[in-house]
């Protein structure tokens, strides 16, 4: 549905000139959710807004459902965009205009006939729960409210794709919460293609299927949430995540003992493989850290323990054969 190639922008100012996106590689499958994760500054907002040309690359190909974007004529690319929906960190809402007329204000600019518009507007207001909403000013409604008028807008026309410009970033937790499970809903119900750009680790592992990492302008990493989540290669991707969990201490850990991070997928996340592998090899275990939760709806677990008093290899060896990922960290001192 969507296909980066080389995709470079370039911005110049008083200090020279900056490379804001570095020769872009990225493709995105339809009805895929896709995130693209990384500090300020480097580079989300601008590879999100080349996706509809709001930002034009200085060189690579921009291809959106077979198109590529950057071939056509402003009638044609104003077209285009109807088709690729876009809400935004700061709602962008009309404050002269009622929430009804905010959602009808795309329809009207497309030329959709009265009935039509006030039918989609309708629709729209009832699926994302703004009913009785409609008259009201968006100054009288509340951030998460907002954002919902947000996504009506971006859906009025019926797009293939929605961009997510840090869509979740102005709200508080539950709140965010609530806009996710609609956005993951909105993808289910209506297949459609979802690009997310964020800075939250949390948002991308509850709703996106593929994640990049970008750093500098370039994407250091890239693929399934959940192995670049439990297995990220990259220093950048590393750093980000660990901002979020507490770090296991090595200190406290029994010296002598064999230090592992012991990865849990899919139903055995909640099997006492641990328990069952120690009992029958005879080790035994200090756990050090673990979290369960959940990546794109699927079970996870990761502990760090330090194996002691026992057959560790053995121990390594029937836990991989389980289907337990172990990724050795030592021995503790």
């Amino acid at each position: 549905m969507i296909r980066l190639e080389g995709v470079t922008k370039r911005f110049k100012s008083a200090a020279g000139e900056r490379v804001a996106l570095d020769a872009i590689d990225l493709s995105v499958k339809p009805g895929q959710v896709f995130g693209v994760v990384g500090r300020s500054g480097a580079g989300k907002s601008t590879l999100i807004r080349t996706i509809n040309l709001l930002e034009r690359p200085d060189a690579g190909r921009v291809v959106v459902d077979g198109q590529n974007m950057m071939d056509l004529a402003p009638a044609e690319l104003r077209a285009a965009r109807r088709r690729i929906g876009m809400i935004f960190q700061h709602f962008n809402l009309l404050n002269a205009k009622t929430i009804a007329e905010n959602v009808a204000f795309p329809l009207r600019l497309e030329g959709r006939s009265g009935p039509e518009v006030d039918r989609r507007v309708a629709d729209l207001l009832e699926r994302l729960g703004l009913a009785e909403h409609a008259r009201k000013h968006p100054s009288q409604l509340s951030g998460g409210q907002k954002q919902r008028v947000g996504i009506a807008r971006a859906l009025a026309c019926e797009p293939h794709v929605l961009l997510c410009d840090e869509a979740t970033s102005a709200l508080d937790p539950e709140t965010t919460d609530e806009i996710l499970t609609l956005l993951d809903q909105l993808n289910r119900d209506l297949n459609l293609t979802v690009v997310l750009i964020t800075h939250q680790m949390e948002v991308v592992r509850r709703v996106c299927d593929r994640v990049a990492v970008l750093k500098d302008g370039r994407v250091v990493e890239e693929g399934a949430t959940a192995d670049v989540f439990l297995h990220p290669q990259h220093a950048a991707t590393r750093a980000m995540l660990a901002e979020g969990e507490e770090a296991f201490d090595a200190s406290l850990a029994p010296a002598g003992g064999r230090l592992a991070r012991l990865t849990f997928r899919g139903s055995s996340t909640y099997e006492p493989e641990l328990s069952r592998v120690a009992r029958s090899v005879g080790v035994d275990y200090s756990i050090l850290s673990g979290r369960i939760s959940r990546i794109r709806g699927e079970p996870y677990g990761q502990l760090v323990v330090a194996f002691t008093g026992g057959d560790a290899e053995a121990a390594v060896s029937q836990l991989t054969a389980r289907g337990v990922r172990v990724e050795g960290l030592g021995e503790a001192a």
